[in-house]
């Protein structure tokens, strides 16, 4: 316990300001808390670099069918409420920040196994990157008309291979982890990544486009009874 409560302290700082330097531009907020893991702590609860707070969200106990599940069958949900914002992680050459892609409200959707999970007065939290969104989104439950990428990501909606008999009947392609889809359209483009001039770099696909990513890229996440991929710009192959 006491090697995890330093190894946290990194991620926050225990007292507002402690840590991170005050820039122009950057909203600074904190998080008041009284126990941090079961120890009582002095001060407010604020990420620092690149780091973000998640609220997370309440563990799913029964399925979209509406069928009981066992505490120990429970769905764990990686989407949270984002409680607090780091400033930003700087340029490794000008020392521009990052621009943060959330603010303080946002609903978020993460990879399964990104973050380090935190308790904050009995309730849990997560603390991940920025680089650790796949996609965020506001007023209501996450669609694709609210959602959003960040940075230089695409939301791909994958389209699954058909595979024709030698009858000619359509048979549609049964989900194989070993040959994930790695085409699809375009619904959502992120606004770029930043430069070492602070300007974000052009992305040079657009929605509606046709795309070939590299295989096994991206993160697959389901909205409503669709699949899609949350695919970096770098992994994108060609577009058609």
């Amino acid at each position: 316990m006491r090697f995890f409560a330093i190894t946290t302290s990194l991620l926050l700082a225990c007292q507002a300001g402690a840590f991170a330097p005050s820039v122009q531009g950057v909203r600074s907020t904190s998080l008041n808390a009284e126990t941090l893991e079961g120890w009582k702590i002095k001060g407010n609860i604020k990420p620092v670099n690149n780091f973000i707070l998640i609220k997370k969200a309440l563990d799913q106990k029964e399925t979209d069918s509406g069928i009981l599940l066992s505490n120990q069958a429970k769905i764990v949900k990686t989407e949270g409420t984002v409680a607090d914002v780091g400033p930003g992680k700087p340029h490794p050459d000008s020392g521009i920040l990052y621009p943060m892609p959330v603010e303080t409200g946002d609903s978020v959707v993460y990879g399964k196994y990104d973050g380090t999970e935190v308790v904050l007065d009995g309730e849990k939290h997560s603390l991940i990157r920025d680089t650790d969104i796949l996609v965020k989104f506001k007023d209501g439950p996450l669609s694709e008309e609210n959602v959003e990428v960040v940075n230089d990501s695409l939301l791909v909606e994958v389209q699954t291979r058909e595979e024709e008999t030698s009858g000619g009947l359509l048979l549609a392609a049964t989900k194989d982890d070993s040959q994930r889809p790695s085409t699809g359209v375009v619904v959502k483009v992120g606004p770029g990544k930043m430069a070492q001039n602070g300007e974000l770099m052009p992305m040079n696909v657009a929605v509606g486009d046709n795309v070939k990513f590299m295989d096994f890229a991206g993160n697959e996440i389901k909205i409503g009874d669709k699949e899609y991929s949350v695919v970096k710009m770098p992994e994108v192959l060609a577009k058609f």
